[in-house]
């Protein structure tokens, strides 16, 4: 894996093998942050599933200020923790936490986000518990921007206060980009 533009291109980010990890592939990635070039500059950053950090750390090679990168597992933690050395990143978080205890240590510290990535795990409903208390805990701001990555596009679930603006299809991967209405 690679960041493939902003002011970090073409360093490289230490992966791992997790099961139930699936790196975004840099085509895949390449295609998303054309669609979201526009929400990158200054903003504030949530990864919520980040396994390798690859997703916040491209954001923040684009243009974002800054990014929170929140894994449960250490192994994940441990890689994101040694790109951020690597690439010798001041702006990102690193949170070792469940998705849940995370997205409310957020709306206990009034932090709300203009663009959040989830891609969990696709075995779980994860997608859809993180949408809902995105949703209770008010985490996203209004103009921000959820950006979805499932297998099933059935398992992109979430309340009608959002709409889905982009919806496309890469081989096996569905992405919904949702904002509130």
């Amino acid at each position: 894996m690679k960041i493939i533009s902003g002011k970090y291109k073409g360093r490289k980010l230490e992966g791992h093998n997790i099961v139930g990890t699936r790196p975004t592939m840099d085509r895949v990635k390449e295609s998303l942050f054309g669609i979201i070039q526009n929400h990158l500059e200054d903003s504030t950053v949530l990864d919520l599933f980040s396994g390798s950090g690859n997703l916040g750390i491209e954001a923040l090679s684009e243009g974002a200020t800054e990014a929170f990168l929140v894994d449960n597992n250490l192994k994940a933690i441990n890689s994101i923790k040694n790109n951020i050395k690597n690439i010798k990143i001041s702006s990102a978080n690193v949170l070792n936490m469940d998705y849940k205890k995370a997205l409310k240590y957020f709306f206990e510290e009034k932090i709300i986000f203009d663009l959040i990535f989830l891609d969990p795990p696709y075995q779980t409903n994860y997608l859809e518990n993180s949408l809902q208390l995105i949703d209770d805990y008010n985490l996203l701001n209004n103009d921000g921007i959820i950006i979805c990555e499932s297998n099933n596009i059935d398992k992109i679930v979430y309340r009608n206060n959002f709409t889905a603006i982009k919806n496309k299809k890469y081989g096996d991967k569905y992405i919904v980009i949702l904002k509130k209405i």
